[in-house]
């Protein structure tokens, strides 16, 4: 596919969730709420729009908008996230981002269960874990101050 083509599609992708943001009939703090929600599900791994929905619904916040940042953000944020994780990981538990990033290699490529519950494989999870929590946050955060920001002032100007 031509490089002009996949660049119409994603900006096509990222106009078409921007038109359906503001088609939402509920409170922009829902809205965005939902958003920041979706977003934040959507980053860390294990989890998806089944849980933003699921999240969404016990919050009360807007459904459509979770679904829409957990769809969103799922698979494309993958390596900047892992690596924004590792980082945030590493600062966090006290370790370099080097040897952990070395040891996630060494850990993947020999991947089996003896190997996942020994002890030194935490050394490893933990700060990616830690990791993906603190950038899915990240995330989120960002995702709802942008939406709160641009739906309130549209809905102020349409209304």
């Amino acid at each position: 596919m031509e490089k002009r083509a996949i660049l119409t599609r994603i900006a096509r992708f990222f106009k078409t969730i921007y038109i359906k943001l503001f088609r939402i009939n509920d409170t922009p703090q829902k809205v965005a709420i939902g958003l920041g929600l979706g977003v934040f599900m959507g980053t860390l791994p294990g989890t998806g729009p089944v849980a933003a929905l699921v999240l969404a619904v016990v919050l009360r916040v807007n459904k459509a908008s979770a679904l829409l940042g957990s769809l969103a953000t799922n698979t494309w944020l993958s390596i900047p996230t892992f690596i924004l994780a590792v980082n945030a990981g590493a600062i966090v538990t006290g370790n370099s981002y080097e040897g952990i990033r070395n040891d996630w290699a060494l850990f993947t490529k020999n991947l089996n269960w003896g190997n996942f519950f020994n002890l030194s494989a935490y050394k490893i999870i933990l700060p990616i874990l830690i990791g993906y929590f603190i950038a899915s946050l990240l995330f989120g955060i960002i995702a709802y101050m942008f939406a709160i920001i641009i739906i309130s002032s549209r809905k102020k100007k349409a209304g």
